[in-house]
C-alpha cells in the first residue's frame, strides 16, 4: 500500500534535494539529482499503475487513520495511469532543460518537482479538501515557472493567471464549507454514499455546492467562458514549462470525472449527472471556439495554447456523455492529447531559435538549420493533433466518433468535433507552409538544437506510432479504467468499507 505514495513522496524530497548542497550551488549535480529523481517518480508511478491491473483500488490511510475520519490516498486504475502519464512528462521537461533552459531563471529543478507533487497528489488524494490542497500546491508552483526567465509579457500574464486561480481558490473553499455542512464530511466515497440520503433544503445546498465545484473545475480546465487565461498564459511561459503545463488543464477534467462521475454520478438520486445537462453545451462550444482560436492565431506557440483548449472541450465532452465508452475513449485521448501538444511546445522552441527575429511567428523568414528533421517532427505532430492514420490520434477520434453515437448525441457532436478537425487541419497547414516553405532572402541559420531537446521531442512523438500499434493493450487498460471509475459501489465499499446497495435512490 505504501506505493501509493511513492508518486508523492519522492518528487517532494526532490525539491528539497536540489535546493540543498552539494546540489544548491552546482549546476552539475542539481542536474543529476533532478534527472535522477524524475527517473525514480517514474519508476513507482510505473510499478503503481502495473499494480493496479490487478483491478485492485489501492487505499493508504495516512496515520493509520482509516476512511473517512482520516486522510486517504486512493489509487485505481484511473490515477494511476495519470500519475504514470506525469512522471513521464516530467521526466521529459526535466531531461530536455538540462541544455540550458534551466539556467534561465532560478529554481528551475525543484519546482518543476513540486508542480509534480502537486499534480500527483492531485490525481491520488481520496477527499475534497486535499484536492483543494495539492491544487494550491501545483498553483504555487505553476506560478513560479511562468515568471522562470521573466519578462514584462510573462509578468502581465503572470498576474492574471494568480488574480483568477484566487478567486477560483476562494470559490473552491465555499463549496468545500457548503457540501461539509450538509454531509458532514469530504470523503469523496463517504460523500458518494451519503448523497442519494439528501432530502429537501440539503438536497438544494448540496445541488449549490456541486455546481459552484463545477465552476472552479472549469476555471482550472479552461472552458468556456473561463478559457482565456490559457492562451495568454501558456504562449509567453518558456516552452519547456508550457509543456508541462499540458497536464495541468488534465487535473481540472480528472476531477470533473472523479466528482461528477462518483459523487453525483448514477448512485446520487435526485442529484445524479446534475452536472451534464451545463457541461454539454460549453463542451461544444469550447471545442468551436478553441478551433477558430488555432485558426487566427499568429504564431506557433499561441496556435498550440489553443489546441489545448480545443482537447479540453474534447474532454468535457465525454465526461457530459457519462457513459464507460467516452470515459476509456477520454482516457485514451489524455495520453495522446498530453504528449503531442508538450511536443509541439518544445519545436516550437527550436523552430523559433532557427528563425531569428521572426521566431515562431508565422511570417517569411530566413530557412531553418535542420528544415529536414523539424519539419519532420513537425509533420508527425501534426498528423497526429488532426487524427490522420496511423496516428493514434485517429484512435481517439474514431472511438469519440463511436461513443458518441452510443449515448445518442451524435447529431450535435459528430458535425462539431469534425469540422473543428477540418479547421485545425487548415491552421496547422499554414502553420507548416510559413515556417518551412515561405522563406525570406535572408542567409539560412547556422543555429542547430541541442542533441538532448532533439532527442526529447523525438521520445514524446514516437509515442503517437507506439499507441497505435499497443493499441489493443493500451484500449483494453483505458477500457477497465473506465469501468472501474463508473462502478461507484465497489469505489465505495474499497475506500470505506460500506455498501450502497440499500442506499434509497
Amino acid at each position: 500500500m505504501h506505493l501509493v505514495t511513492l508518486s508523492i513522496l519522492l518528487p517532494m524530497l526532490a525539491a528539497v534535494v536540489v535546493l540543498l548542497p552539494p546540489c544548491g550551488k552546482n549546476t552539475k549535480m542539481r542536474r543529476i539529482a533532478s534527472v535522477t529523481f524524475a527517473v525514480l517518480t517514474f519508476i513507482a508511478s510505473v510499478a503503481l499503475l502495473l499494480k493496479s491491473l490487478e483491478g485492485q483500488v489501492l487505499v493508504y490511510a495516512i496515520g493509520d487513520w482509516s476512511a473517512p475520519f482520516g486522510i486517504v490516498l486512493v489509487g485505481d486504475m484511473t490515477s494511476a495511469l495519470l500519475v504514470t502519464l506525469t512522471s513521464f512528462l516530467t521526466l521529459c521537461c526535466v531531461v530536455y532543460s538540462i541544455a540550458g533552459d534551466d539556467k534561465k531563471g532560478s529554481f528551475f529543478h525543484p519546482l518543476i518537482h513540486f508542480l509534480t507533487l502537486g499534480v500527483n497528489g492531485a490525481f491520488l488524494t481520496g477527499d475534497l479538501f486535499n484536492l483543494f490542497v495539492f491544487f494550491e500546491v501545483l498553483l504555487i508552483a505553476s506560478y513560479s515557472l511562468l515568471m522562470h526567465g521573466a519578462d514584462k509579457q510573462k509578468t502581465k500574464a503572470a498576474l492574471h493567471y494568480v488574480i483568477l486561480n484566487l478567486v477560483g481558490s476562494s470559490v473552491f473553499l465555499i463549496a468545500l464549507g457548503v457540501l461539509y455542512g450538509v454531509l458532514g464530511t469530504l470523503n469523496i466515497a463517504d460523500m458518494a454514499y451519503k448523497v442519494s440520503m439528501l432530502s429537501g433544503d440539503d438536497l438544494a445546498l448540496a445541488k449549490v455546492g456541486g455546481l459552484l465545484l463545477l465552476i472552479v473545475f472549469a476555471l482550472k480546465a479552461a472552458i468556456l467562458p473561463l478559457h482565456m487565461w490559457l492562451p495568454a498564459t501558456y504562449s509567453v511561459a518558456m516552452p519547456v514549462v508550457a509543456a508541462m503545463f499540458a497536464i495541468m488543464t488534465k487535473v481540472g477534467v480528472y476531477a470533473m470525472f472523479r466528482v461528477y462521475t462518483t459523487i453525483f454520478g448514477r448512485e446520487a438520486g435526485e442529484l445524479a449527472f446534475m452536472a451534464s445537462k451545463w457541461l454539454w453545451p460549453l463542451a461544444i462550444i469550447t471545442m468551436a471556439v478553441g478551433a477558430f482560436g488555432v485558426l487566427a492565431s499568429q504564431d506557433l506557440r499561441r496556435l498550440v495554447a489553443h489546441l489545448v483548449v480545443v482537447s479540453v472541450g474534447t474532454l468535457v465532452a465525454a465526461v457530459a456523455m457519462q457513459s464507460v465508452t467516452a470515459t476509456a475513449a477520454a482516457l485514451y485521448y489524455v495520453i495522446h492529447s498530453t504528449l503531442m501538444v508538450a511536443a509541439l511546445f518544445l519545436l516550437a522552441e527550436l523552430i523559433a531559435e532557427q528563425r531569428g527575429k521572426a521566431g515562431d511567428r508565422l511570417v517569411p523568414a530566413r530557412a531553418v538549420a535542420q528544415p529536414f528533421l523539424l519539419g519532420t517532427c513537425f509533420i508527425v505532430a501534426v498528423l497526429s493533433v488532426i487524427g490522420m492514420p496511423p496516428f493514434s490520434g485517429f484512435i481517439g477520434k474514431i472511438w469519440f466518433l463511436n461513443a458518441a453515437l452510443e449515448g445518442d448525441v451524435h447529431l450535435s457532436f459528430w458535425p462539431v468535433y469534425l469540422l473543428v478537425s477540418l479547421l485545425v487541419m487548415i491552421a496547422l497547414s499554414r502553420a507548416g507552409s510559413n515556417l518551412f516553405w515561405k522563406q525570406s532572402n535572408a542567409e539560412p541559420s547556422e543555429e542547430r538544437s541541442h542533441p538532448i531537446q532533439v532527442g526529447v521531442i523525438i521520445v514524446l512523438l514516437v509515442c503517437a506510432p507506439l499507441m497505435v500499434i499497443f493499441a489493443g493493450a493500451i484500449s483494453e487498460f483505458t477500457l477497465a479504467a473506465a469501468k472501474q471509475l463508473h462502478d461507484v459501489n465497489g469505489h465505495v465499499h474499497s475506500v470505506i468499507g460500506q455498501s450502497m446497495e440499500h442506499v434509497p435512490l
